[in-house]
Parts: C-alpha cells; structure tokens; sequence
C-alpha cells in the first residue's frame, strides 16, 4: 500500500484547538496563543513588588534531559526573580525519590510556595500533605498533582486539545474526511503516570476512532489501549525498542506504516530512528510522524521531513500565567481561573487556567516560532 508523506507534510492549513467552553478562547492554529504577547511581557517587565520581600517560591521540576522543561523553569525563575521572590529550582531528572527529597528541602527552607511539576503525582502525596500542614500553597504546573487535597491551583495547556489538535492534523492530511485510505497507523501514548496523557490521547482518540472503526486507519499491530501504546516517562529510546518490535513483528512482510501517532517530540526521535533502523528514508515514503513541544530539533526534523507536524506549547504565556498565580495567592488573592470542572484530581476539582496549544507545521514555523521570538532562526537552521 502506497504510504501518504510526501504529499502532506508541506500543506498549509490551519487547525482550530477545540476546547471546552470553560477553557481560554479558543484560537486558529495559525494565531499565536491569546495572551502570548500580554501576560508574559508583563510578567518579564513588572518591577519588584514590595508584597514579595523575604518571600521564597520553591519550583520543582521534572527532568532537563527536555529541552522544554528547561525553558520553563527558566522562564518561571526569571519571571519570579523580576517580582522580588527568592526562587528555588531544582530539577530531579526523573528521579521520583529525588523529587519528594527536593520538596521536602524545599519545605524545610522556608518556601513560601511551592510550584510543581510533578513526575509521579501519587509519589508525592505524603510530602504535599507536609505543605499544606505547613500552610504552603501548591500549584500544579502542566501536570496535575494527583491523589491530593494539598494543590490550591493549576497551570497548564489544554492537553485534551493538544490531543485533538494532532488527531485532526492527521484527519486533514491523510484525506480522511474525503474518503481516502486505507492507511496503516500506529499509535504512541506518553506516560501512565502523567494524567496529560490521558487527556492527549482522548483527544486524539475522538478525532481518530471513527476511522479505524470504518477501516479507513488499519492498526496493523492491533495496540490501542492506552496500556498497550503507554510510553513510561515519555521516554525516548522506550519508544525507540516499541517501534522496532512493531516493525519486525508486523511489518516485515510487505506491509508499510503510513502513519505514526506519536504525543512527544522525544518519542517522535525514537520513533524516526526505529523506521531510519528498519530501511525507510525520508522523501521516499517516509511516514507522516506528529509530536508536541516544538523542540528545536524537532522544528529541524519538521523542515527535513522527518517529522510531519508538533504542538507547540509556549512557555513563556504559562510560565507567566502560574507566576501570576503564586503573586496572587502570596497575596491572599484569588488568582485567574478559566476552568472549573476539566481536572478532578481524585480528591478535588482543582480550579484551573488552560492556555491555548498551537499545531505546528512546515509553513507555519516562520509565524508561530521565529516572529513570536520564541525562536530565532539560528535556533533552527
């Protein structure tokens, strides 16, 4: 069967993020985020505020093996650090006990407020019960703190429409909606222990469902529960040895992969190395390959052709959005919320900000990286 690549991945067309009407408004793809111009500048040009003197913010988080997370802690100390707050990051590298340990110090030195983005949320619960005996405000940031009544708040994208947003880029390119396939597609999923995954792939799912169910998209391998396509950590070489045992056990006989879900950029490299390991060249049939996050090498690959499309996610607008979360409750203010009802995290509906995602893809990437500043072009030649 002939696979769809190299008609698709330099279309021009703009995706809608579909969000609930509790979210932000919703955006054209090829609209950069609402409040990327506003709530980030403000936050990078306000001066100190006399409230944050002698104020601690602790921000843990998860790993800088991606390069995303290193942004936004960047961003969120820089940002915090610009108010007058002292500002504790540390980064556990995907260390769960790390993590718990690299709270409780934080705890013990006098956080005034702790922002976390967690790895394992249920691994946490204990240590978020110490903060809040401690009366220490929490905020989840881009990864909701499971299991708990100790989180006040949440920042994060709509990860729902992060999902949907992949789910119709592939509806859109591979033709579906005007009948054509049958296509052979595979599907990656991120990590069990991260509810954003959940979120994702149920987007991606609506979009995508009715389409295998009619046999226009064929999972060859017959994986499509999460548990089956769940990629621990977001790892990218457990990506790498999933996709090589899906070639080798169901493609070796003729039949080709057209289509590859994957949820992360850093799955998307493994998953681009299995298919470079298994004979496919990019140009010649090279499967369309989707991600998030709009890393630089990503946005390389997307030029190339080795990745078809990412979601970026600007780190900047929710870096300054959960600042102005900790500046409120610092305060004892009520800080901005646009969700009430999306995130039950177990123990509580934690009331919410969603910041608008963007699909990214080969036209789009001078607009929506390089104009926005978020990149310069050096960045991703």
């Amino acid at each position: 069967m002939n696979r769809v690549l190299k008609s698709i991945v330099g279309a021009t067309l703009s995706l809608c993020v579909l969000v609930s009407a509790a979210a932000c408004t919703s955006t054209p793809t090829n609209t950069a985020p609402a409040n990327a111009g506003t709530d980030s500048q403000a936050a990078a040009s306000s001066s100190p505020t006399p409230s944050a003197k002698g104020k601690k913010v602790g921000v843990a988080m998860p790993t800088k093996s991606s390069e995303r997370w290193i942004r936004d802690g960047n961003n969120m100390k820089d940002q915090l650090e610009k108010l007058g707050y002292a500002v504790d990051l540390q980064y556990a590298e995907d260390d769960v006990q790390a993590q718990v340990s690299q709270i409780e110090n934080m705890i013990t030195s006098g956080a005034n407020c702790l922002v976390v983005a967690s790895i394992d949320s249920s691994a946490l619960v204990n240590v978020l019960e110490e903060a809040k005996k401690n009366s220490i405000p929490v905020i989840a940031y881009d990864r909701l703190l499971m299991d708990t009544d100790a989180v006040s708040y949440y920042a994060t994208f709509d990860n729902k429409g992060v999902g949907t947003l992949i789910g119709k880029y592939i509806e859109e390119k591979a033709g579906l909606k005007d009948g054509k396939g049958p296509y052979n597609i595979e599907l990656f999923a991120g990590s069990p222990d991260d509810n954003n995954a959940h979120f994702l792939n149920t987007g991606a799912m609506e979009v995508l469902q009715p389409y295998i169910d009619g046999g226009k998209l064929k999972v060859v391998s017959g994986q499509t529960d999460f548990d089956k396509i769940c990629i621990l950590r977001w790892s990218q070489e457990t990506a790498q040895k999933r996709m090589e045992d899906l070639l080798s056990g169901y493609y070796s006989t003729g039949k080709d992969v057209d289509i590859v879900l994957s949820p992360f950029d850093g799955i998307s490299y493994g998953i681009a190395a299995a298919l470079e390991g298994a004979g496919y060249k990019v140009g010649e049939k090279w499967p369309m390959i989707t991600g998030q996050d709009a890393e630089t090498m990503a946005v390389k690959n997307i030029r190339s052709g080795k990745q078809s499309m990412t979601v970026f996610k600007d780190t900047r607008v929710l870096a300054a959005k959960c600042v102005t979360m900790v500046q409120a409750v610092l305060e004892g203010k009520e800080p901005e919320i646009n969700d009430k009802t999306s995130y039950n995290n177990g123990k509580l509906v934690v009331p919410s900000y969603l910041c608008n995602p963007v699909a990214i893809y080969k036209d789009n990437i001078q607009k929506e990286l390089i104009d926005s500043g978020y990149y310069k072009q050096s960045d991703i030649s």
